[in-house]
C-alpha cells in the first residue's frame, strides 16, 4: 500500500509520519506540502501514486482539492486533524499518528 501524508511545508507532521509508516506493514510512505515554499511540495505525481492521501489538516484537503481534483478520482483522501503544535518525531505527534493512521491499513 502507497501511503501520502500531507501537511502544510512538510517540515515536521508529515515527514514524521513517512518515517513512521514507510515500511511499516509493508507500506510505501512519502510526504509533501501543500505550500509553495514546502521542503517537498506536493505534485500530480506524488497524488497519482497513492493509495491513500492523509492531510494533518482541513485546509490541506481544501488546497489539494483545489488544484488537484481530477487525479483525486476514486482516491481515498483523509483527515487526520492534527495541528502544527508538534516538532519532528515529537513522541506525542508519533503516537498520534500512530493511532489514527493503522486504522486504515488493516
Amino acid at each position: 500500500m502507497k501511503l501520502l501524508f500531507l501537511c502544510s511545508q512538510n517540515k515536521r507532521r508529515s515527514l514524521t509520519a513517512e518515517k513512521l509508516f514507510d515500511g511499516y506493514k509493508g507500506c510505501q510512505a512519502k510526504s509533501a506540502g501543500t505550500e509553495n515554499n514546502s521542503r517537498i511540495k506536493v505534485t500530480e505525481g506524488l497524488l497519482g501514486w497513492a493509495d491513500i492521501i492523509f492531510c494533518m489538516e482541513k485546509k490541506h484537503i481544501r488546497r489539494v482539492k483545489e488544484k488537484y481534483s481530477d487525479v483525486l478520482t476514486g482516491k481515498k483522501l483523509i483527515c487526520l486533524h492534527i495541528d502544527d503544535d508538534y516538532e519532528y518525531m515529537d513522541a506525542e505527534l508519533c503516537a498520534m499518528l500512530e493511532s489514527s493512521v493503522d486504522e486504515y491499513l488493516n
